[in-house]
């Protein structure tokens, strides 16, 4: 996986900036920029701050399944079993 492109689009999809991502992570904009140029490589520990600031985990962010969206990915697991639960057959009972 390309961490750099992950990351890009990512904050696409969250409509917001390499400076506002910078800020909400508590890194500096340059640090991302290289990170998103490929010429750097986030720790772990960088990259949490940046899924923090997303609103996404580790897990989603390293997914490789695109057809669910990685916000309601992220959203879905802080669900209890029974409010999953009661969520799937909620679903069920669309037509």
């Amino acid at each position: 996986m390309n961490v750099a492109q992950r990351l890009i689009e990512l904050r696409n999809m969250r409509g917001i900036t390499t400076n506002k991502l910078a800020n909400l992570a508590g890194v500096s904009q340059s640090h991302l920029r290289e990170i998103e140029l490929g010429q750097r490589n986030p720790t772990v520990e960088t990259l949490s701050y940046f899924c923090d600031a997303l609103g996404v985990s580790l897990e989603v962010f390293f997914s490789d399944d695109r057809k669910l969206n990685p916000f309601l990915a992220t959203a879905l697991q802080n669900l209890s079993d029974e409010q999953q639960t009661a969520l799937a057959n909620f679903i069920g009972t669309i037509k």
